[in-house]
């Protein structure tokens, strides 16, 4: 096994157990509101101590990209670990079960592994560059399509930005033509993993950060999935809006969305 992702999986593991203990024990967690719509716990945070921790043990030197934390800048800047300690946490303080750990390790500038870590179900779904991506000890691979007609697509709002809100409906509207029915789940990291899994046939959402996505976008093309932004370009770790599935799958939706993004829309 490739040696850090065995150390992103140890990781990964440790956290699900805080995550899975606070789930238990709901009358401990802390809510803090981070931003408008946007919130943090005790356990977002615990999650993430446990995470650093692990990999600091094995790599000292290596920059940790964090959610709550930003950037823990190491000495070997060209080595990142990008992490979400707890993506979902609205489902986490709700009791919602679909929630995950997510992170990726970049080296120079390309993502070489992730991890995406369903603590809940006990699902783990891994990708190393160049060698696949598994669900636990499965071969993922994404089906082709031929069309959207009866697909299901998986989507996320932009509740951080709510001024996207009319792209976001519009979107969907355009694509309600000839899809058969949207998700809405709230883990984008899970999102792109049930994608690689052909749970969901395709999946779109503005406004994600790095750290929400960038373990599942290296499952899913590692499955034979594509995931680019809404111009079909590769800036959507920067750029914050995302589309992916199958080739076929992707054409058609960006043929239904990029009519509804406004002028300005970067």
């Amino acid at each position: 096994m490739n040696p850090m992702l065995n150390i992103a999986i140890r990781a990964a593991r440790k956290a699900g157990n805080i995550i899975i203990k606070g789930y238990e024990r709901r009358d401990e967690i802390q809510t803090t509101l981070k931003s408008v719509n946007d919130y943090v716990t005790n356990v977002d945070k615990a999650s993430e101590d446990a995470i650093v921790e692990v990999i600091r043990k094995s790599y000292p030197e290596h920059t940790i990209i964090t959610e709550e934390s930003g950037a823990l800048v190491g000495k070997e800047n060209d080595v990142q670990w990008v992490i979400d300690p707890l993506d979902g946490t609205t489902n986490f303080i709700k009791g919602l079960p679909h929630f995950s750990v997510s992170i990726a390790i970049r080296v120079k500038g390309r993502t070489e592994v992730g991890v995406v870590y369903d603590p809940i179900r006990n699902e783990l779904f891994t990708a190393v560059r160049g060698e696949g991506a598994k669900l636990n000890d499965t071969r993922l691979r994404v089906e082709s399509l031929r069309d959207l007609k009866g697909t299901i697509l998986t989507t996320g709002f932009p509740f951080k930005q709510v001024q996207l809100m009319p792209v976001q409906f519009a979107i969907m509207s355009s694509l309600s033509a000839d899809c058969a029915d949207f998700r809405r789940l709230g883990s984008a990291a899970l999102d792109l993993c049930y994608v690689a899994a052909n749970r969901v046939d395709g999946y779109f959402e503005m406004a994600v950060k790095a750290w929400d996505v960038a373990a599942g976008d290296l499952i899913v093309r590692e499955a034979g999935g594509l995931v680019c932004d809404f111009y079909a370009g590769h800036s959507y770790l920067t750029a914050g809006h995302i589309v992916a599935g199958s080739a076929r799958a992707i054409k058609e939706m960006l043929n239904k969305i990029q009519p509804c993004l406004p002028a300005d829309f970067k």
